[in-house]
């Protein structure tokens, strides 16, 4: 009999214990889900709320208000006077929605943000000093002053077309002799280049002397016309007054150079006979060249014709050739993106010629101080330019920027910032999308993890499907996640108890995953309270 009361009083005893373990847990999940999701923060009549004190819960309950009163991202919310970009699970960061709705990932509602707050808009991160020191982020001073934009491109060497001079015959002859005899030769102005006999200068000049040697007081007349049918012939002025002056016939002239140059085309030889009007040789000025060189069509705009420009040529070291930009052809390489510029280089003592290689740098036409930040702490997003600003304690906020030229790894900035203002420049914040951009602001904000990025906790299992798991848990703090039913990954069938059924008790360790359900790494079943006393 004693016996028997003993194992009664047991069995209280266990039943009372198992009561008290209940008792606790269920306190501990209502105690979660009070921290997770209090009563409504109150206002006063007509003063609106502020979404940035406001809990995970608190954010359902503005959700779920939204649904009831048909608002949607881009709509004005009432209670808050602001306007709404977007709903988010603020368990799954990187994933928004424009309109409002239970969460896909949990079971729970999703979380409005607004424009204009702190914790609820992407408009600002906070990072601890931990933090940016593990992620290795810098930040650089937005500086004033000039952007060094000069280009400089590769070219060649070409003549200059506009510095040809083409000599033809005036009348109808013969070549006697030749004083250049190849291509190429060098000639200097006023050099003799041929000699040619034209008979029909004979007869007009024989004219014109018998006129001279008539006498009479009227004979006027006679010598103009004597004297411009010459000119018809083809006889230029200092010949017809070479005629007039000697007295004597001049059926052979001298053909000269008429400019200084390179002769890069003979078409005739010695005994040839010409025609008024046929090319004879084609002279070359050497003064100055044409350098043609490839411009990214990104830089194009910098050069405008006229502007300065400095070569040098690894044929001619320690000189430099001064010039100027002659013109930008209207034509793009489809394959390099590149236009042809046109460049007029001075070409002291001819050591240019053509097919030579040349390096161009083209000066900076604009010399005024801009706002520059380097290229590297500019986001480029396909839509927009955006740089990470760095505020104090910790804060740094997205900022879009008009951006102008780039040049030596800096970019000009023309709007969006202002001098002594800092940026960000570190490649984990070099972003293209800004879904990536409010995926990063929510893994920043959180909590900072312990250093194995572990957490635990007791659940219950609601649902096993193939790899996830439904679990009831309770509240979290140190992810200030309220109690929650939400889906898990499980750890791999080695690693996990055997027969895990709905119902069951379990104690987890499990990693929180950006964009996805969290890991469980370590799972163990754990037994009811009661039947661990009555054993």
């Amino acid at each position: 009999m004693k016996y028997q009361t003993t194992i009664g009083i047991g069995i209280v005893a266990a039943a009372a214990l198992g009561a008290v373990g209940y008792g606790a847990w269920t306190a501990g999940m209502r105690a979660g889900m009070d921290m997770g999701g209090g009563a409504a923060v109150q206002s006063a009549p007509g003063t609106p709320q502020d979404p940035g004190t406001w809990t995970v819960a608190q954010g359902g309950d503005a959700t779920a208000r939204h649904i009831r009163d048909g608002l949607r991202a881009g709509d004005v919310d009432p209670v808050t006077g602001r306007a709404i970009l977007n709903y988010h699970d603020p368990m799954v960061p990187g994933k928004n929605f424009d309109a409002p709705g239970k969460s896909p990932f949990m079971d729970m509602m999703l979380v409005p943000r607004y424009a204009g707050g702190d914790s609820a808009d992407a408009g600002g991160v906070s990072v601890s000093s931990r933090i940016q020191q593990n992620l290795g982020l810098r930040s650089v001073a937005v500086v004033e002053g000039p952007l060094d934009g000069a280009v400089t491109v590769a070219g060649n060497v070409a003549w200059n077309e506009r510095d040809q001079v083409v000599v033809s015959a005036r009348s109808m002859g013969f070549v006697e002799r030749l004083h250049v005899r190849a291509t190429l030769d060098r000639v200097v102005a006023g050099a003799p280049l041929a000699e040619i006999y034209v008979p029909d200068w004979v007869a007009a000049q024989e004219e014109y002397l018998a006129v001279a040697r008539m006498a009479g007081s009227d004979l006027g007349p006679l010598r103009e016309a004597a004297s411009q049918r010459m000119r018809q012939a083809g006889m230029d002025a200092a010949q017809i007054d070479r005629v007039v002056r000697t007295g004597t016939l001049q059926p052979r002239f001298t053909l000269r150079a008429p400019i200084s140059g390179t002769m890069t085309e003979l078409m005739v030889r010695e005994g040839a006979t010409v025609m008024p009007g046929m090319a004879l040789l084609r002279l070359q000025g050497t003064d100055t060249v044409w350098a043609e060189g490839q411009v990214p069509e990104s830089q194009v705009a910098q050069l405008q014709p006229g502007a300065r420009v400095s070569a040098t040529s690894p044929a001619v070291p320690g000189q430099r050739f001064d010039g100027r930009v002659q013109a930008v052809l209207p034509q793009v390489d489809p394959a390099t993106r590149t236009l042809k510029a046109r460049l007029e280089l001075a070409n002291p003592g001819g050591r240019l010629v053509p097919g030579m290689f040349v390096q161009m740098r083209f000066a900076d036409p604009v010399g005024r101080p801009v706002l520059l930040v380097p290229s590297d702490a500019v986001i480029h997003t396909g839509r927009r330019s955006v740089v990470m600003l760095a505020e104090e304690g910790g804060h740094f906020r997205p900022v879009e920027v008009g951006v102008g030229r780039e040049a030596g790894a800096q970019t000009e900035i023309v709007q969006g910032l202002q001098a002594g203002q800092r940026v960000v420049l570190s490649g984990q914040f070099l972003i293209d999308s800004e879904a990536s951009l409010r995926g990063l602001e929510a893994r920043l904000n959180q909590t900072p993890m312990p250093a194995a990025d572990l957490h635990r906790t007791d659940a219950v299992i609601d649902a096993i499907e193939g790899d996830t798991a439904r679990l009831t848990h309770p509240a979290i703090p140190a992810l200030k996640w309220p109690g929650m039913t939400m889906a898990f990954r499980l750890p791999p069938p080695g690693q996990r108890p055997r027969a895990l059924a709905s119902g069951d008790k379990v104690r987890i360790e499990f990693r929180v995953q950006e964009g996805a359900e969290p890991q469980i790494t370590a799972i163990e079943r754990v037994a009811p309270a009661a039947t661990g006393a009555a054993r």
